[in-house]
């Protein structure tokens, strides 16, 4: 049953113009204030069949001033995004009219919602759970198709479906103990149980660690991958950058420290979003400005989740590439040697010796040869060639995967626990600590701080 709240509206359209902008309302008053400033004949909104669009005028009630041609689209409880009844406002799309018309409707009885508040209300009045809830700004931030089917997955009940599998075969367990505590028929009941406890601890952790195992890519598919591209001046990385986006981001010429500071581009690399930044040269140099550059980029390695350390296969290898290579040692990274198109002079054998074969791909920027294979070797590194399959659930958000790690923590708990003869009782305590880990990804087992927090991160009218 839907929680009784006030009406709220707000713009649900970006700002800007456009071709339409929106203004929602949410609640129990939502077509009673719309019907105060819409007009069209005699009709009235409360009269007609839910899920129907109507075309009309919005009018000031207190001055009868016409402020726009409009189509009013009603959705009434409970078969709506919040269970609520729902008037969603198509003004012409344009920052003055569209504010005029929220304006409007607060002065009409609504309230100016909070971010995330439409979607905070579908989640108390139990249309989705928190996953979901979460999962809907997954969607809005998807910057590939791989993410976007992820973050739908999840919408879609998923994780969710997965959470509640496990938390009702920690429950079923809970009361089988609590019986066998309660109702003791053989001597060695402790000793039946303790077993039951342990085996079921065991079963469930795999179950918690098969769902955690997806973090890294789910972490990647939402986040993007961070993807420093270093090398020596004037080796390729600009050029590099530009091939990856299919678009000139970055400015090349053939003077050596061109780039002076980190550039950071967003691409989309076969599903996988890469969050690309352009370092500058790392060099000797006297250059105040390119000094602070190469600093720069020497910490973008340090926080770079994959190296893409390119060589210029024209020249021989300096003390500076070596170098570049010892600080990328330990690191997942993807030796490039560039401008294959030019006479080699680079030895190949001296490379090899410092760095694994399999990770050298030759490439030639200019000529766009083998840029597909280092697209390639990139989703081998980290999804083993696959990426966005349809019926995997990857999970992505950090506080599901800390509840996760909490939830293994409980369980190894629980099994140390009856290794070491503690009561059942004690033990009872962790199991059960376990499966409010796993409501709290849901939102069944939750603060209300917690969810106030959640929801502010929400952009305002979702």
């Amino acid at each position: 049953m839907a929680i009784d709240f006030d009406t709220i509206a707000a713009i649900s359209t970006p700002p800007g113009e456009g071709g339409i902008g929106i203004v929602r309302l949410s609640g129990d008053e939502a077509l009673e204030i719309a019907e105060k400033v819409y007009k069209q004949g005699n009709k009235r909104l409360s009269d007609q069949p839910s899920h129907t669009i109507h075309y009309g005028n919005l009018y000031n009630p207190k001055t009868d001033e016409k402020i726009d041609e409009v189509m009013v689209t009603i959705m009434k409880a409970p078969k709506t995004y919040t269970r609520e009844d729902i008037v969603e406002i198509n003004t012409h799309g344009g920052v003055l009219v569209t504010n005029k018309v929220l304006q409007t409707i607060l002065a009409a009885g609504a309230r100016l919602a909070e971010p995330g508040e439409f979607t905070k209300r579908a989640f108390l009045n139990g249309r989705i759970d928190l996953s979901q809830a979460e999962a809907v700004m997954d969607v809005i931030r998807a910057k590939t198709d791989s993410a976007m089917h992820n973050a739908i997955s999840q919408l879609d009940g998923n994780l969710s479906n997965l959470i509640s599998e496990i938390r009702q075969e920690i429950l079923n367990t809970l009361a089988q103990v609590e019986v066998n505590i309660d109702y003791p028929e053989y001597d060695d009941v402790e000793e039946m149980t303790s077993k039951l406890m342990q085996e079921k601890a065991a079963e469930v952790k795999a179950q918690v660690e098969g769902i955690l195992e997806t973090a890294q890519q789910g972490k990647i598919l939402r986040d993007g991958l961070a993807t420093a591209i270093i090398g020596r001046p004037n080796v390729g990385k600009s050029s590099l950058l530009n091939a990856f986006a299919r678009q000139e981001k970055a400015i090349v010429t053939d003077i050596a420290g061109t780039t002076r500071d980190v550039i950071e581009e967003f691409v989309n690399v076969k599903g996988v979003p890469l969050k690309l930044i352009d370092t500058a040269g790392i060099r000797d140099t006297e250059d105040v400005v390119e000094k602070i550059g190469v600093t720069r980029s020497k910490k973008a390695i340090e926080e770079a989740e994959l190296v893409l350390l390119v060589f210029d296969q024209s020249e021989k290898l300096t003390d500076e590439d070596f170098e570049m290579m010892r600080l990328t040692e330990g690191k997942e990274r993807i030796i490039i040697l560039n401008k294959m198109d030019l006479e080699q002079k680079l030895n190949i054998d001296q490379l090899l010796n410092k760095v694994d074969p399999k990770s050298v791909i030759p490439v030639s920027v200019v000529e766009s040869n083998g840029i597909e294979e280092v697209e390639k070797a990139i989703v081998n590194l980290f999804f083993a060639g696959k990426t966005g399959e349809k019926d995997a659930t990857y999970i992505s958000n950090i506080r599901h995967i800390s509840l996760l790690e909490q939830a293994i923590e409980a369980l190894d708990e629980v099994i140390n626990g009856i290794e070491f003869g503690m009561p059942v009782d004690l033990v009872q305590i962790d199991l059960t600590r376990a499966w409010d880990c796993l409501g709290e990804v849901t939102g069944e087992s939750v603060q209300d701080e917690l969810i106030t927090q959640l929801f502010s991160q929400f952009c305002l009218g979702k």
